[in-house]
């Protein structure tokens, strides 16, 4: 079984949780093809990855311990999210190189290369741990999407097969969780079902529809041009199933079997989509 567990806020919309707490009903491995953080809100997991020469943030750490747990294999964060964007603060009106009012981002990691915004403040420590003095700079979002062109989407293509391939050594689901309020967040990959959560609720919706849905809603200038956000996408699809999600402790958030006891009605109307 494959599901995609997508956003409808742009922030906390609780995907990471969810995926969690369904991979410990599940079993398998969970993937966040593209993650990101900020370099001032998220300082603290910044600084535990930077400082060991790595970056990655704290939902592909939350996904590779639930996964480790879920399936018995060790995996470090880098194994299931390959692509991850550090930001930092921007003050003032300029929404910034990808649409993002006062912030900016500043780096991407794309497998172990990286890829710099020119027009950013690459903070020192960076510069230190990491390698991109030689990384590719760019200025423009013509040069971001041809970038990406070049080196985000052939990773997400082989990532793709990635996901096959650990399915069919684990024996187990895959559940691949988007990042913001970004619909699809890897292509190549069929799915069984789609949760579309927000804070309370969760909507499913038939994996093979749901695509559609996105091939037909097309991409979004807000974030360079090649990416369809959740709300396009569910203006085209309609749920086979809704479910209300109980608000959670923080311990328990952090405890994937205890939102799998407190989500267990949401669980089941999305694998009865999944199923269907």
């Amino acid at each position: 079984m494959r599901i995609l567990v997508a956003g409808g806020e742009r922030v906390d919309a609780g995907k990471t949780t969810f995926t969690t707490g369904l991979l410990s009903r599940l079993g398998g491995v969970g993937f966040k093809p593209r993650a990101g953080n900020d370099y001032w809100f998220d300082h603290d997991d910044y600084r535990r990855a930077v400082d060991a020469g790595r970056l990655y943030g704290k939902d592909a750490k939350r996904l590779a311990e639930a996964s480790s747990a879920a399936c018995g294999t060790e995996f470090d964060p880098e194994d299931l999210n390959p692509i991850h964007r550090l930001w930092r603060p921007s003050p003032g009106p300029d929404a910034g190189l990808v649409g993002q009012a006062h912030r900016e981002f500043v780096l991407d990691r794309v497998g172990q290369s990286f890829v710099a915004n020119a027009r950013a403040d690459v903070p020192e420590s960076a510069r230190r741990n990491l390698p991109v003095a030689e990384a590719p700079e760019v200025e423009s979002v013509d040069q971001l999407d041809d970038v990406t062109r070049r080196l985000h989407l052939p990773m997400l293509e082989g990532f793709a097969e990635r996901v096959r391939e650990l399915q069919r050594e684990t024996g187990g689901s895959a559940v691949v969780e988007s990042y913001g309020d970004v619909a699809l967040p890897i292509r190549g990959l069929s799915f069984d079902a789609v949760a579309v959560v927000e804070p309370g609720r969760m909507a499913a919706y038939d994996g093979d529809r749901f695509l559609k849905a996105c091939e037909v809603a097309g991409g979004s200038a807000r974030e360079g041009r090649l990416e369809v956000h959740t709300g396009d996408a569910t203006e085209l699809a309609d749920p086979k199933a809704t479910a209300g999600l109980p608000a959670l402790a923080g311990d328990d958030r952090r405890d994937p079997a205890a939102v799998a006891r407190a989500y267990d009605e949401a669980f089941g109307e999305l694998l009865a989509v999944a199923d269907s």
